[in-house]
């Protein structure tokens, strides 16, 4: 069956958008992280509705089209929605299908199932289980990983789903900070959006500090106030983040790096270096940030 294409991030079992639920969904793709994350959504968003005794979970040896399709065709005494979600489905195959596609064509209107195909080049969700949940009125969601030379146009593409203006150099340079898997990136880039005003237009330039961590934002704070002479500043930003429970050896890597933001000059450097050492800290070039 040829690769669905990649829907919005929000496109399916995403009930802020879509009032009344569906009899079936079948959420696969190559994207592990983010089906996952799509799962846990659901089973928050079932329980809330149904609580916990409305909810049933089909997954290792008991996730089998007959375990499921005998659930579906059992009689209960549950009140309000009732749910099934059915994980593994990728392991399935043509041939197990006939129970499980029967009962989803006389499936009770208050019953929502949800099957899950974690899938790569090996294994993946048969396609009688495609056309028997399109028969039962459901919806199909695939989460492909996007190639890396794609990652600029999508983060640009969610960027602008979020309401943020980004350009190529831009989404680069949000994928080179951040790193290049699509979780965290949408994360980043949700962030950004709270921040920012609703049309927010974001330069290149500017992606390493937005997207730095709020410590990391303060450490440069500091280095700022060291290198202006401030040295009242400088104590106020330190002690604050001392007590926030920051590390010494975090903050010595993010100093560095700020520092190189006001002069490659080795002079200035040493300015930063050496007014640390006079509060009594200890200069580590190599630090990383630890904890």
């Amino acid at each position: 069956m040829p690769a669905a294409p990649v829907r919005a991030p929000e496109a399916a079992l995403d009930w802020r958008q879509v009032p009344q639920f569906k009899p079936a969904y079948l959420i696969h793709g190559d994207d592990h992280g983010r089906i996952a994350e799509r799962r846990a959504r659901l089973r928050a968003l079932a329980e809330a509705q149904s609580g916990a005794q409305g909810v049933e979970v089909f997954e290792a040896d008991a996730a089998t089209p007959e375990a499921v399709a005998g659930a579906l065709n059992a009689l209960t005494f549950a009140i309000g929605r009732r749910f099934l979600i059915v994980d593994g489905v990728e392991r399935w195959k043509e041939k197990e299908l006939e129970p499980l596609i029967d009962a989803l064509h006389h499936i009770a209107p208050d019953t929502t199932v949800a099957f899950f195909a974690r899938e790569d080049s090996r294994v993946k969700a048969p396609d009688g289980l495609h056309k028997a949940v399109v028969k039962a009125g459901g919806d199909i969601s695939a989460e492909q990983s996007v190639k890396p030379w794609e990652l600029p146009r999508w983060v640009k593409d969610r960027a602008g789903e979020l309401g943020l203006r980004l350009d190529t150099a831009g989404a680069q340079a949000i994928i080179a900070h951040v790193g290049e898997r699509q979780q965290r990136l949408l994360r980043e880039l949700e962030k950004l959006a709270l921040e920012l005003e609703p049309g927010a237009t974001i330069e290149a330039e500017e992606i390493e500090t937005l997207t730095a961590p709020s410590a990391e934002r303060r450490a440069w704070s500091l280095a700022d106030a060291i290198v202006a002479g401030d040295g009242a500043a400088a104590t106020r930003i330190y002690l604050t983040l001392r007590t926030q429970g920051e590390r010494l050896p975090g903050l010595l890597y993010w100093l560095a790096s700020a520092s190189a933001r006001h002069s490659r000059s080795p002079r200035r450097s040493t300015t930063v270096s050496l007014s640390l050492r006079s509060s009594g800290s200890c200069a580590c070039p190599s630090a990383r940030p630890i904890g």
